[in-house]
């Protein structure tokens, strides 16, 4: 099984920054698609990013273009998310995922059905 534990979160005013980081232990982490979903108050959980193992495929929701960077470092089992120009609406608990193979069909790297393994959550705040 694949453990991950994300980490980084807190409060920060609006136009600030923050990077979440995801550790991953247990089973091999190089090898798996991963990305980053966030839930709001009184919202569904969304898709904010996503990478291929290699690293060189990524993927992010239009709400964080431009704003957010997805990465990931094997050699030490870490993923991360830099979030900069942050604004209120970021607001939301961050969760990191792991899907159980290497690429994504279709879509799929945008749905909750899409991932296998989930961390418990880092919360973000963004005051205005």
């Amino acid at each position: 099984q694949l453990q991950l534990v994300e980490s980084g979160g807190g409060l920060v005013q609006a136009g600030g920054s923050l990077r979440l980081s995801c550790a991953a232990s247990g089973r091999t982490f190089s090898s798996n698609a991963m990305g980053w979903f966030r839930q709001a108050p009184g919202k569904e959980r969304e898709f904010v990013a996503a990478i291929y193992w290699s690293g060189g495929s990524t993927f992010y929701a239009d709400s964080v273009k431009g704003r957010f960077t997805i990465s990931r470092d094997n050699a030490k089992n870490t993923m991360y998310l830099q979030m900069n120009s942050l604004k209120p609406e970021d607001t939301a608990v961050y969760y990191c995922a792991a899907a159980g193979k290497q690429y994504f069909i279709g879509s799929s790297y945008r749905r909750i059905s899409g991932y296998d393994y989930w961390g418990q959550g880092t919360q973000v705040t963004v005051s205005s």
